[in-house]
């Protein structure tokens, strides 16, 4: 069975107050998948996690993605495998949410059991590696080059099959990331869920804010006020969720952006830095090394051959 949504939004702004939890995507049969295909003017999404494996291919959009502990841009043809309770969210850019269109974003979302693949046989050859592959998703799994061709080609038509033809698209799709070597982890090995749903709640006030707000200075107490915390509380209550600290969480957002801003020859270094919410290029050379291994001279040089 094979339950088709087609959701459609047009201009519904996100708020930080919708409440994040674990979310129920009503999909109680192991034998179902779910095709959700999203066409809105920009992401809304809070935060969050359910029991269930979630492949999203972004067709069309730009903007951060929070899978775990990971940071990072994404854009057209983002192909993520995400396992069961892996808190995560997609959040356009602030550019992105200002040029309002219908259709700004496309993007398909598949949903299913692990169990569904899982019980599918007993044979090993065919067990073993989508066992591996559903054990590897739980840090999340963002695939690239050839594989992401091949399986975007395959969920680019898998909504207008019908009946059996749908269930053979999503295998084929599946056999192709089971062998597959050409992925990178998003959450770090040790990233553990900790979230329960208030801790939820305040974590996604947190990154929605933040990722609004990364481009100024920001006072550690308006964050910490967001949680109704004193600075120290909400330092460690922060760390203690996400595993990582504040100012290392902020510096990988800015420096995240940074990467996708320096790929634009016409922009400066030193342009870049201030655009990020750095003072001054000082903080920003390092930061940058320290995240991405290389100055930010290297990486534009890089970025040119």
């Amino acid at each position: 069975m094979v339950n088709l949504v087609l959701l459609t939004q047009k201009h519904i702004p996100f708020s930080p107050s919708m409440k994040p939890q674990l979310i129920d995507i009503n999909l109680s049969d192991s034998k179902t998948i779910r095709i959700k295909k999203l066409e809105t003017s920009y992401l809304t999404s809070p935060v969050h996690f359910h029991h269930l494996c979630e492949l999203v291919w972004i067709e069309k959009s730009y903007g951060k993605r929070i899978v775990g502990d990971h940071i990072d841009n994404f854009e057209d043809g983002d192909l993520v495998l995400m396992g069961p309770n892996l808190p995560h969210i997609w959040q356009n850019d602030e550019i992105f949410q200002r040029e309002i269109k219908d259709n700004n974003v496309r993007s398909t979302v598949i949903y299913f059991s692990p169990d569904f693949l899982l019980n599918l046989t007993d044979e090993q050859n065919i067990s073993d590696p989508t066992a591996d592959l559903i054990k590897r998703s739980a840090r999340g799994l963002r695939f690239y080059g050839e594989t992401n061709k091949k399986v975007t080609k395959i969920l680019s038509g898998i909504s207008q099959k019908e009946g059996l033809k749908k269930i053979i698209h999503f295998l084929q799709a599946v056999e192709l990331l089971s062998v597959s070597q050409e992925f990178d982890y998003l959450a770090s090995f040790s990233f553990k869920n900790l979230y329960d749903e208030k801790d939820t709640k305040r974590i996604n006030d947190v990154y929605q804010f933040l990722m609004l707000n990364f481009q100024r200075d920001i006072e550690l107490k308006e964050v910490a006020d967001l949680c109704h915390m004193t600075t120290n509380s909400f330092c460690r209550f922060f760390k203690s969720r996400t595993q990582k600290s504040f100012t290392q969480f902020t510096n990988e957002l800015r420096v995240g952006h940074a990467c996708k801003l320096l790929q634009d020859e016409e922009n400066s270094i030193a342009d870049v830095c201030y655009q990020c919410g750095y003072n001054n290029l000082t903080n920003f050379n390092k930061f940058f090394k320290l995240i991405t291994g290389k100055k930010p001279s290297e990486y534009k040089q890089q970025m040119k051959t």
